[in-house]
């Protein structure tokens, strides 16, 4: 029953993920359930509302809280109750955990997006992701050591690495996607650099005296010496 409960909130959790990117017809390319936690990627763009992206994140969590408790109106699960909100918040805290590719990690880096830049954000992210593991190991290896905690730490690591050697290919499927797709964003802003690009805003590129559109940039970028 514990491992059955445990299952019902993870899955019950990518559920709300994937339900609310279908009803924003975004289409979900894969969801991995792991003992402590799920991972639901979506073939989402890049320059997709930051809004959007937030409401997908964030019905994660939410459906599960109300799963949880709509498993104690169940006269069965009664006896489980204790368990449940344990393994609940227990799921909750670790997914909000300031770690990407976990929800708390993206929800920091659309957080960061709303203020800085596209490559900014990311960097920023990367870098508390590494700071939250590196402290979280040292807590539990001094207070809970044990090879699960051992094998959690790891996977950790091994999946902020990977995540960060797309880094270079994220920025610029970002760039690619800006260039081939016509987007209406409502906010513009002038910069120095093409570092400098933010989701949801279009740009002025300031060269010498004048300023360049984006598109003009990501021309030159794309089919000449940028």
């Amino acid at each position: 029953m514990p491992i059955i409960i445990l299952f019902l909130l993870i899955f019950v959790h990518e559920l709300g993920h994937f339900i609310t990117a279908m009803i924003f017809q975004i289409e979900v390319d894969k969801i991995y359930i792991y003992p402590f936690g799920g991972i639901s990627k979506f073939h989402l763009s890049l320059n997709e509302s930051l809004r959007k992206e937030f409401i997908i994140l964030i019905m994660g969590p939410l459906v599960q809280c109300v799963f949880s408790f709509f498993l104690l109106k169940f006269d069965f699960f009664n006896s489980y109750q204790k368990l449940i909100m344990v393994y609940n918040y227990t799921i909750l805290t670790f997914n909000l955990l300031p770690i990407y590719p976990l929800d708390g990690g993206k929800l920091l880096n659309i957080l960061l997006s709303f203020q800085v830049s596209f490559q900014k954000s990311l960097n920023v992210t990367f870098f508390i992701s590494y700071l939250t593991i590196f402290f979280l190991a040292i807590y539990f290896l001094i207070h809970y050591f044990s090879i699960n905690v051992v094998i959690m730490i790891s996977f950790l690591w091994y999946k902020l690495k990977k995540e960060e050697s797309n880094k270079n290919y994220l920025f610029d499927k970002f760039l690619l996607e800006r260039y081939l797709n016509h987007y209406q964003f409502k906010k513009r802003k002038k910069v120095e650099d093409i570092n400098d690009f933010m989701r949801g805003k279009n740009h002025l590129v300031k060269r010498g005296t004048r300023y360049y559109t984006e598109k003009e940039i990501l021309y030159r970028k794309f089919h000449q010496k940028y």
